[in-house]
């Protein structure tokens, strides 16, 4: 497995430089609390987690984290579809900070400029595809909770740059009409943060738009279930499951 630990690459999607990798065998520690804040408009680019299959470049998969930010979860989890043969990308969404708890993780949403963010996610999807096999072929993108609802937001986007995409505990509710990746969703049975209401939405409206529609959801878990970092909330049965439908969902459906 090739890893590159920390990826600085270009903000501006539309002028990518490429990627710069430090070599660096530890990972930079969070920002001080005086700096601790999400993208905002006219940052630098950012910082992401790559890492390649022990065959070469691949199929790429975008990964996006949840509000927990990036996390040795969330790295593991990039390694772990590494080994499974494809060339994984994880950028850092909060700009190096790993919040605390909850109350702090939903104030660094707030702040955050969304509009820093998608360039953030734009620029990252070119940046991965720069590493994969084939730079012109589409590529596959796994979202978790805030990452989901980025990842379908991409899909739907981005449609002919986008393969397959997997959401876990996270809603859109945007036009899905453009959309033609997959879609693989896996919901908690109790999640205050995803309302019946809203996921019942967002499969009208995948369903009115006649998509390709896959929706799990894991009795007994609530939000979080399948991160491991995330203390009363992961569920190694329910974490498992989803996994291994997320892997045979990525080979039928990625574009290898």
């Amino acid at each position: 497995m090739v890893r590159a630990r920390w990826a600085d690459f270009a903000a501006q999607c539309c002028n990518p430089v490429g990627m710069s990798v430090s070599t660096s065998a530890e990972d930079p520690q969070p920002h001080k609390e005086s700096q601790r804040h999400g993208p905002v408009a006219g940052s630098r680019a950012g910082d992401a987690y790559l890492v390649q299959p022990d065959s070469g470049s691949s199929h790429g998969v975008l990964l996006l984290h949840s509000w927990w930010g990036l996390t040795r979860s969330v790295k593991d989890t990039v390694e772990r579809l590494a080994d499974n043969g494809y060339t994984v990308l994880a950028p850092d969404l909060l700009d190096g900070v790993v919040p605390d708890g909850a109350e702090e993780a939903q104030q660094l949403l707030a702040q955050s400029d969304p509009n820093a963010t998608a360039a953030l996610i734009m620029s990252s999807l070119i940046a991965l595809r720069a590493n994969t096999v084939d730079p012109q072929r589409s590529v596959s993108v796994v979202g978790y909770s805030m990452g989901a609802s980025w990842a379908l937001w991409l899909a739907t986007r981005l449609p002919l740059d986008i393969d397959a995409a997997v959401a876990y505990y996270g809603c859109q509710n945007i036009d899905f009409d453009d959309l033609a990746a997959p879609v693989l969703g896996h919901f908690a049975e109790v999640d205050p943060l995803v309302s019946e209401d809203d996921l019942v939405e967002m499969h009208s409206r995948l369903l009115l738009s006649e998509k390709s529609l896959n929706l799990y959801r894991y009795e007994g878990t609530s939000h979080w279930f399948a991160e491991s970092g995330v203390e009363n909330h992961f569920n190694l049965e329910a974490a498992e499951l989803a996994w291994q439908r997320t892997v045979e969902f990525l080979a039928k459906h990625a574009t290898q």
